[in-house]
């Protein structure tokens, strides 16, 4: 017993640690091969965000998550990151980091490099895997990557559905509603979770879980629950893609992983405004020209697949103008409901109205039943080309694709294919149906936005979906919209949706709730919920904030909330602030607003709701105090600026 106890002491002295802090000092990583796992933990200003947490690889010709051996690695070191990207939620960013990277050994042979980048709320960390001898190629086979959370963390997850499920066979694609505030253990539906994933970590905080970095050479991941609370890095499902496809990605050797990335916070404000997902990836192109992004209409969402035809998106061009938007969304069936040839004419007819079109597509492939057309045009190199060296001659401003299936490595090939052709044509590229995007605002250049959340078009579909609208509206700012941006589609200013705006799913929320969602949810490319009959049943208000509404914005604030409860934040354009807010609670929110951003004295400009959701619009002027008392009714919203 003395021999076994000296054994397990000296093992516990043997065992190698270290440690890189945040360049403020507050956020404190620290990384350990006891026992010969891999492991790290994570504290924020000496509080747990992260207990011990399992670290390593498991590859198809060595297991990399036991029987290592911590290397000497150089100290850490401060990075500043300065970048200028319109496309995300803050344009210009400076972003200061440190970074360190620790070698870990096998039998004395270098495995791998866990590369670390802490900045002051964010953790993110990633594997660069070296060859062994003449062996240049691997599968990972499984990463343990792991995140074990303190005891009392809560969760705000999305279920992952299982695949070949749902509409024509097209799940997963990130279109499943969130559990608020549930407890630990638990894995979705059996399949784990799609990221991001938010976690309340008692009264010690949030932590966001995420990754970036994702390309064409790796899958994207999901996260899984281990037991308890510990939560591990997934690999796509076996039946995604139809059964096609391997779940382990394939790797040359040497490779460095996409990024696993944490946000942590005593608020929510790191999580509002964290850009992670951007700091850490880099270009992988120039733009082939200078995108334009703006805002436009489409008529699908409130008139559904008849309003495909000729004369409805000629009438949607001219709403559009009346609009000053940019573009009109052209949506699926146009090429047998319309036809090329009406589509050059539309391109046309748009291009005297200063209008442009985006014209939508189905991925394709064998993957799913979607029988919407334009199809087979998307998943093969040398139509995809022709098919876009078309869309560039007529003056086509982008492509929304849909019904992708899945995120196995060779999807997130075909998600860089289409990014890639889309730049060498000049075409933005919104996706459908889809993954969550990772970090692909700044590494592909054509890349406007993803949906990967239950969007607008379940209003459409679901009474219930538009009772819970609120609810989920305060949801997304907290979770899916901080790490990328997101097509939502939304901003209805028709009481209910369908042509004559007096019969189908009807609409719970105000007028006032849909000007400020059009703040709150970020995308640089916004195709707005709008009908042309707004111009005159719609308050005259309404329509002259959504005429000029932005898009791109350069700086985010958080100022309040609680996800699934309300949520108030800010956006900047310029020198001027839009500060919004909804209410999801059942009793009116009121709370009185700091407004620093604003002099004592200043004239601002107040969407407010009353008790019955009727929207009405004022001038204040902003106190010496620069407060300002607020009150959101259930449904309702406010926008100020």
């Amino acid at each position: 017993m003395l021999t076994l106890s000296a054994l397990a002491v000296a093992m516990t002295v043997m065992a190698e640690t270290r440690e890189i802090t945040s360049p403020d000092g507050g956020l404190k990583v620290t990384v350990s091969d006891e026992g010969g796992k891999a492991a790290y933990s994570v504290l924020l200003d000496g509080k747990v965000c992260l207990e011990t947490s399992p670290l390593g690889l498991v590859l198809n010709f060595a297991d990399y998550s036991q029987g290592l051996k911590m290397g000497h690695g150089e100290g850490q070191k401060t990075i500043d990151v300065e970048y200028s990207l319109p496309n995300i939620k803050s344009n210009h960013v400076s972003h200061k980091a440190s970074k360190m990277t620790v070698p870990f050994l096998k039998d004395g042979k270098p495995a791998f490099d866990l590369i670390l980048h802490v900045s002051d709320n964010d953790v993110a960390l990633r594997y660069h895997v070296h060859p062994v001898g003449e062996t240049i190629v691997a599968v990972v086979k499984e990463e343990k990557t792991g995140f074990m959370l303190p005891n009392g963390t809560t969760t705000f997850l999305c279920p992952q559905s299982a695949p070949m499920q749902g509409f024509a066979r097209t799940s997963p694609s990130y279109e499943t509603n969130y559990t608020l505030d549930d407890e630990t253990g638990k894995n979705g539906w059996g399949n784990g979770y799609s990221f991001p994933c938010l976690f309340k970590e008692g009264t010690n905080g949030w932590i966001l879980i995420s990754e970036t970095g994702v390309d064409g050479s790796y899958c994207a991941g999901r996260l899984l629950n281990a037991g308890g609370n510990l939560y591990t890095i997934g690999q796509p499902q076996p039946g995604e893609m139809n059964g096609v496809g391997s779940t382990s990605p394939s790797i040359p050797l040497p490779y460095s992983t996409p990024w696993r990335t944490l946000t942590v916070g005593s608020s929510l404000a790191p999580v509002v405004e964290t850009t992670i997902p951007f700091d850490v990836v880099e270009r992988k192109y120039e733009a082939s020209r200078k995108f334009e992004y703006g805002r436009g209409t489409w008529s699908w969402i409130i008139k559904m697949d008849p309003s495909c035809n000729f004369e409805e998106q000629k009438r949607y061009i001219d709403f559009a103008a009346d609009m000053g938007y940019e573009t009109v969304l052209v949506d699926a069936l146009w090429d047998t409901q319309i036809g090329r040839d009406k589509i050059e004419e539309l391109a046309r007819y748009g291009k005297t109205k200063d209008v442009a079109l985006y014209l939508w597509y189905n991925s394709n492939g064998s993957w799913n039943d979607a029988p919407q057309g334009p199809r087979n045009l998307m998943d093969r190199s040398h139509a995809r080309r022709q098919e876009m060296a078309w869309m560039k001659s007529i003056g086509i401003r982008g492509i929304k694709v849909d019904f992708f299936g899945g995120d196995k490595q060779p999807m997130m090939q075909l998600y860089e294919d289409i990014l890639s052709d889309a730049n060498d044509y000049g075409l933005l590229v919104i996706f459908h149906g889809c993954t969550l995007p990772r970090g692909w605002e700044r590494m592909f250049p054509a890349y406007a936005a993803s949906e990967a959340v239950l969007a607008s078009e379940n209003l459409h579909f679901s009474q219930g979906m538009c009772d819970a609208e609120a609810q989920n509206a305060c949801i997304h700012p907290f979770i899916r919209n901080t790490v990328g941006s997101m097509d939502f589609g939304g901003s209805t200013l028709n009481k209910f949706y369908n042509s004559d705006n007096n019969g189908g799913s009807q609409r719970r929320t105000s007028d006032v709730f849909a000007l400020a969602t059009a703040v709150m949810f970020q995308s640089p490319v916004q195709h707005f919920a709008l009908a042309p009959n707004n111009l005159y049943d719609a308050p005259a208000w309404a329509i002259d904030f959504m005429k000029q509404v932005p898009t791109t914005w350069d700086e985010v604030k958080f100022i309040d909330g609680y996800p699934g409860k309300y949520c108030i934040m800010a956006r900047r354009t310029g020198n001027d602030w839009y500060i919004v807010g909804i209410n999801a609670m059942k009793e009116t929110l009121k709370t009185t607003l700091s407004l620093p951003m604003f002099e004592a004295g200043a004239q601002i400009k107040v969407y407010a709701d009353n008790e019955k959701l009727e929207g009405r619009v004022g001038t204040v002027k902003v106190n010496k105090k620069k407060e300002l008392k607020i009150s959101i009714p259930c449904n309702g919203g406010l926008v100020i600026y």
